[in-house]
This record gives structure tokens, sequence and C-alpha cells, in this order.
């Protein structure tokens, strides 16, 4: 099973194609939704939309950062917005979130249990959210170009041997996830001296980076114009199947593990047109098809249940409990710390030797 284009679109196009609400009164049978770039198989939005009569007015972003200013700039009332989890639960603390009525959702029972559960880390009561996909962050290495024995820690990304062939994420948190995560620290750490700690590992690293990217990394990878890249779970499953020279490792000292999820923002006119579509999403059959499209974990049972078990046993795409347990989830941090964040990552980006 495959995403059906490996192409990357400007999210500002994107958006721009398939968002016709902007400017206008919305009608009452229209639901505006917003969503990561890549994230749901366009025939899914056509198909609720030719089975219920709701027109989708559809938006996407890129980073969780972006994602919040958009919706924070009040230009759109949303309806309905999937994000990352710490990103939820920052919005959630600001009272941006409407309870959902799960009796609109029976079909969540498709949903495991279990990522409700570890829900709880940014939803403690778990009435804000849906997990929609969730996976690991790490290393995808080119087995041709890399020594694999080294790959199990994230230490290979400061060795000079890879001077140049070295792709990290263009996300703040991620980066500096993979630092503090090398220095045994937590990944949602507020302590300044632990933060300035990996930020001085990244300065040190700039000179080795052949690019900072977040979608685009699988691409160059594909191609083979680096070595390795930090990269989600579902972009490794994807860029593998493109390339049987590729390889995915969660290094020893730990990861993130992320949970995606749909929650109804403030802004939602429709309520009861947003939980139709959630449940909607929770269809076997529309589930199967996003999971095609978008190839990361899905929680979903009834999916998961009719692949083929060689994909069950997919560990990029489904990693397994102890790799789970040995990763955090990211959780929202004060607004000193946001603060000291973006300052040390504008330092980074701005670095030169």
């Amino acid at each position: 099973m495959k995403k059906k284009l490996i192409a990357i679109f400007c999210a500002t196009l994107t958006a721009l194609t398939l968002f016709s609400g902007c400017g206008s009164k919305k009608s009452e049978n229209t639901l505006t939704v917003l969503n990561y770039g890549k994230y749901i198989d366009p025939e899914v939005l056509e198909l609720f939309e030719k089975e219920t009569g709701i027109h989708v007015d559809y938006e996407e972003y890129i980073t969780p950062e972006n994602m919040y200013t958009k919706y924070k700039a009040g230009a759109i009332d949303y309806d309905l917005i999937c994000t990352s989890d710490y990103m939820v639960e920052k919005l959630i603390k600001e009272g941006q979130v409407l309870e959902m009525n799960y009796d609109n959702i029976p079909l969540a029972e498709n949903l495991d249990k279990a990522y409700f559960d570890f829900s709880k880390s940014f939803d403690p009561d778990t009435k804000y959210t849906l997990p929609y996909f969730f996976g690991t962050v790490g290393i995808l290495y080119n087995k041709n170009m890399v020594d694999e024995s080294k790959v199990d820690s994230w230490d290979i990304l400061w060795d000079k041997d890879y001077d140049g062939q070295i792709i990290m994420p263009d996300s703040v948190r991620d980066a500096f996830m993979v630092a503090l995560k090398r220095l045994g620290y937590s990944l949602n750490t507020s302590d300044e001296k632990e933060l300035r700690e990996a930020q001085e590992l990244l300065l040190k690293q700039k000179s080795m980076i052949y690019s900072y990217l977040v979608d685009e990394a699988q691409d160059e990878m594909i191609a083979e114009n680096a070595a390795m890249a930090v990269v989600y779970s579902g972009e490794a499953g994807l860029a593998m199947d493109y390339n049987d020279n590729l390889a995915f490792s969660v290094p020893k000292e730990g990861s993130n593990m992320w949970i995606d999820s749909w929650f109804i923002p403030k802004t939602c006119t429709n309520q009861e047109n947003a939980e139709k579509f959630l449940n909607f999403l929770c269809r076997e059959d529309i589930a199967a098809m996003n999971f095609d499209y978008v190839y990361y974990a899905t929680p979903n049972t009834k999916v998961v249940e009719q692949l083929d078990p060689d994909l069950q046993a997919n560990t990029t795409i489904f990693p397994p409990k102890d790799i789970l347990n040995n990763c955090e989830v990211l959780k929202s941090l004060d607004d000193d710390t946001t603060t000291l964040y973006s300052e040390l990552w504008l330092e980074l980006k701005a670095y030169s030797e």
C-alpha cells in the first residue's frame, strides 16, 4: 500500500486551491477543516460531500506552530482541526477547544482504547480529542552509505564521516528533541541550562547538515541525496517502499512518540457536522483509504486487522511496545520556555562558522 503521490506541494498554494470559503459568509452546510499537508486522501473529502451533502472547505499547514498562528489570526472560523499532542494541549489550556459529544461519533469504538489512554498525557479526561495517526521519530538512513552498527544511537548525527550528508528536521521541538535525548534529558525539559546544552550540540552539528527539512526529507532520501534524515516513522515507511536501500532506526536513548488528533475549536459554527465528519473518518473503509494514502500507524483496529500480516509486523509503521515505552509524548510548554526555545532556534538558524 502506498501513497498515491510523492510530490510535495507548497501548503500555501494547496490552501488557495482547496479553500474557497475565506472572505464570504459561511453556509450552514459547510465544514471548514484545517489539517497537516498530505494528511487525508482527497477522495475521502469527495465521498463525504457526496454522502452527506456537506461541503468541505479544506486548508493545510506545515507545522503545529504554523497551525497555531493561522488559528489565532482569527481570519477563518475553523470547525475542525487536526494537530499534534502538545499543540492540542496548549489550546485546551487556553480554553480554545470544545468538548466532543461522543454520542455523535459511535464509530469511535473502532479505535484502540490504548491510544485514548496515551492521549491522557495532553487530554487528561479524553473529552476533547479523537486520535487520528501515531508514530515515532527516528533516523531514516541509506544502508549503502551508513554504518548500520551505529544507527542505534543519536550520536551518529554528529559523526564527521557523514559531513554534509545529514538532514535535520526544520522544526524547533523535533530538532531539540534529538539533542536533548542524546544528552539524556527529557524532551519536555524547561531547564534553561539543559536547553542551552542542547543548542550547543546543534550549533556544533550545523556545518555537517545537508539541509533542515520537514516533508521534503523523504524525497531527498529516496533520491539518495543524503545519507540519513531525522523523520517521522510514517515518512520513513513510505520512503522505504520507494527505495529498498533505506531503513529506519529509533535510537536507544529514546525519542518522541507522537499522536495527531482531531479537535473541535471554539470557532466551530456547526459542531454536529464536525462530529459527523469525525464519525465518517472512523468508518473502516474510510480509515483504510486514509491509511493507504498517509501510511502512518492508524489506531483503527478494524483497519489493522485487515492488513497483510507482513504490514502488521512492520515495526517502522507500527512500532512495538518496547520502543513506544522508551519514548516520550511532547508536552505543551509555559510561555517563558516557549520564548526561550524560539530564541535558541533563531540563533541556531542564523549561526554560521
